[in-house]
């Protein structure tokens, strides 16, 4: 299946994923606002999401695909199942015991990942008890990673996709139960961190039929620490550690948030609303690129390679630039129309839009890298990018904490400084990135490359354009749309038409690049199962 297809497949499921995930964190800020509940619930969903985003959603399957499809080209179906039953059952028995250490080590953890509420006692066990619910779904996301790569590598990307929509629908429906039943804020929260161990198991019950769908057979014995598991670490764990660099960014940035009541909640709102993108665009291209760099680099076709990478750049940024400007141009009008209600005020929106605007000029380098990083895989080099990676964590500590103290200090709101830091530690990777496959001649800018990046550019100035005049009139639009929900709708539906005519009026998409990038390649996989 062709690049823009696979990625067309995966961005759809993911798209409705995403939704019901934004209306599960407008539950959560109408429930909670911005107190002392909401910053429980960051803390509690901190680490899994941080596991979840390294391995179920593509870094992990990004290290373990080569080292898997390798095994399955040379030696066949039965070695394969061996090598990836070998590695689950290993980092099965690791991840697990790592929960239950931090379960029994919580009471100790939580007080300092939220010492602005240390002195609440009742705001502490509500977290304490939260975030040990949350936590066995670490366990279930290792499970689903493996799996995960096992199907990417056959060319099953649907059910991977779609998972993850069992997420938002197991934590919505507690969300959504103080409706009928009264309950607690507390309660509630207990409920929903429960729920998101729940949904980790439907997840990789679902990926464990496809799996075997598909006719292999993996099994989870005690674990040894055999020749395969030894490389697949050698392998994965820097993997892990590269594609995870925002995670870990945003790690920081909510410890250095713990001393100021509610900054915690602006990262999470802020966060969600930034990785969408990311999530939708700069996952689905890394994981399609990863099984077609691989079989160019094996194949010693570096001009196929230099095609899939052209490709992918300018997929990623034709779908991003347009969000990020979104984001940019307009965070307070897309936070007031959605988020504004129930317990989130307006100043929680203005709050929200001041730290999404200076994380959305980062949003182009949080895609890019999720581009760049594969043609590293594929040619087996994880340590380059861990390398990268560990680099733009430094920055984002450095510089953010510097930021954070200082614009405290100063009487600005520090949660800038981290979101500032985060974005410039993107780039700096993106550009480490870039440049070495630049230097070593993996891939260089043609003109045919630079030629569409302009033109998609110019497309996207012109929707800025209509958006910033949009933002200026916001007010204006929802009294006369009659909801500030219908005028944001409406002023986004035009901004995308816009764009859209100016792709097609700039030549940056032709009718004849549409037919050829979802054309299915020759000897591509032929879709099957059910699963795609």
């Amino acid at each position: 299946m062709s690049l823009a297809r696979n990625t067309i497949v995966q961005s759809t499921l993911t798209l409705g994923s995403r939704i019901l995930g934004f209306a599960r964190d407008l539950a959560l800020s109408a429930r909670f606002g911005q107190g002392p509940m909401m910053d429980a619930w960051a803390t509690a969903i901190m680490l899994p999401n941080l596991f979840r985003r390294l391995f179920a959603e593509g870094a992990f399957a990004q290290a373990f695909v080569p080292i898997y499809g390798g095994v399955r080209a040379a030696e066949g179906e039965e070695a394969a199942a061996v090598t990836a039953s070998e590695a689950l059952s290993f980092m099965f028995a690791v991840v697990t015991a790592f929960c239950i250490a931090m379960q029994v080590a919580m009471p100790w953890i939580i007080p300092l990942l939220m010492s602005a509420w240390k002195d609440d006692s009742g705001v502490m066990q509500v977290a304490i008890t939260a975030t040990q619910l949350a936590m066995p779904y670490l366990a279930c996301m290792t499970i689903a990673s493996l799996l995960s790569g096992v199907l990417n590598t056959a060319g099953k990307f649907a059910l991977t996709a779609g998972v993850g929509a069992f997420l938002n629908v197991c934590t919505l429906i507690p969300l959504l139960a103080p409706e009928f039943l009264p309950m607690s804020q507390p309660d509630t929260l207990k409920a929903v961190t429960a729920a998101v161990t729940v949904s980790g198991l439907v997840q990789a019950g679902l990926l464990w039929w496809g799996v075997r769908r598909l006719g292999v057979r993996l099994r989870i014995h005690w674990p040894r620490v055999t020749a395969s598991v030894k490389t697949t670490l050698k392998l994965a764990i820097p993997g892990a550690m590269a594609g995870g660099a925002l995670q870990l960014n945003s790690v920081v940035s909510q410890v250095l948030t713990g001393s100021d009541a509610g900054a915690r909640s602006v990262l999470y709102n802020a966060d969600r609303l930034y990785q969408l993108p990311l999530g939708l665009v700069g996952v689905a291209i890394g994981l399609a690129l990863v099984p077609r760099l691989t079989k160019a680099f094996v194949s010693g076709d570096h001009e196929g390679g230099q095609r899939t990478l052209d490709d992918g750049i300018t997929l990623a940024m034709a779908f991003t630039l347009p969000a990020a400007i979104a984001l940019f141009v307009m965070p307070f009008v897309v936070i007031d129309a959605t988020m504004t209600r129930g317990a989130f005020t307006t100043a929680d929106a203005a709050r929200t839009a001041d730290a999404l605007r200076q994380f959305a000029w980062g949003v182009p380098a949080f895609v890019l890298a999720k581009v760049l990083t594969p043609p590293f895989f594929a040619r087996m080099d994880t340590r380059r990018p861990m390398i990268f990676a560990i680099t733009s964590v430094v920055i984002t500590v450095v510089l953010g904490a510097g930021l954070f103290f200082w614009f405290s200090r100063i009487g600005v709101d520090g949660v800038l400084g981290l979101a500032i830091a985060t974005s410039v530690s993107a780039w700096v990777n993106v550009a480490l990135l870039g440049g070495t496959l630049i230097r070593e001649k993996a891939w260089h800018a043609s003109p045919r490359f630079v030629s569409r990046i302009a033109r998609v550019l110019a497309a996207s100035a012109a929707m800025a354009g209509v958006l910033f005049a949009a933002s200026v009139f916001y007010e204006d639009l929802s009294r006369w749309l009659l909801a500030k929900e219908i005028a944001v709708l409406a002023v986004c539906g035009v901004g995308g038409l816009v764009y859209a005519a100016c792709l097609i009026a700039f030549r940056a998409v032709t009718p004849a690049e549409l037919k050829a990038v979802l054309r299915r390649e020759p000897g591509a996989p032929a879709v099957s199962g059910g699963l795609d």
